[in-house]
């Protein structure tokens, strides 16, 4: 799962308030999410290695012939516009959220591939955590509601990674409240 718990609360804080982010204190639970990358780098050259050796063993037929040039152009666009959607393919993967909780606060932050950062704060007491499983555009929509507005965390995952990152922090705002 494309999920790294960076902190988490593993049991209620002692003393109220000490984990309260107006004090400067750390969070007491720390999440990052991003999609799930299936095609790595390695694999990346790998793919276009064995493509390119793939369409070559074709083109050997016709080699210092004039139907050679004939065909050259259209392989070269053929491996430009797999190179350009891969490529487009791993830079729009570049997504990241932040969850970051306090006894006062929780924020996420999520850091989209052009640059953009959006960030959501509220009140953990406040906050209600939802999966709608039947009105979201994906099945088993997380739902982070509070401070105002309503905000979708781990879109990119399974609904099962969803459901179970829905368990895990219901039971770690449990143990912070």
């Amino acid at each position: 799962m494309p999920v790294q718990w960076l902190r988490r609360l593993d049991k209620a804080p002692e003393t109220p308030g000490a984990l309260s982010r107006q004090e400067g204190r750390p969070p007491a639970a720390e999440l990052h999410l991003w999609p799930h990358r299936s095609l790595p780098n390695r694999g990346f050259v790998t793919f276009f290695a064995l493509s390119a050796g793939l369409v070559a063993v074709p083109l050997l037929a016709v080699l210092g012939t004039p139907v050679l040039w004939g065909l050259l152009p259209f392989v070269v666009i053929v491996f430009a516009a797999i190179w350009y959607a891969l490529r487009r393919s791993t830079r729009d993967g570049r997504i990241l959220e932040e969850l970051r909780i306090w006894s006062d606060a929780v924020e996420l932050v999520r850091r989209e591939p052009g640059g953009r950062v959006f960030d959501w704060e509220a009140n953990p007491y406040w906050l209600r955590l939802t999966l709608r499983a039947e009105d979201g555009p994906v099945e088993d929509y997380l739902v982070l509601e509070g401070g105002g507005r309503d905000v979708e965390l781990g879109a990119f995952l399974t609904p099962a990674e969803r459901r179970e990152l829905h368990a895990e922090l219901e039971r770690v705002l449990a143990r912070l409240r």
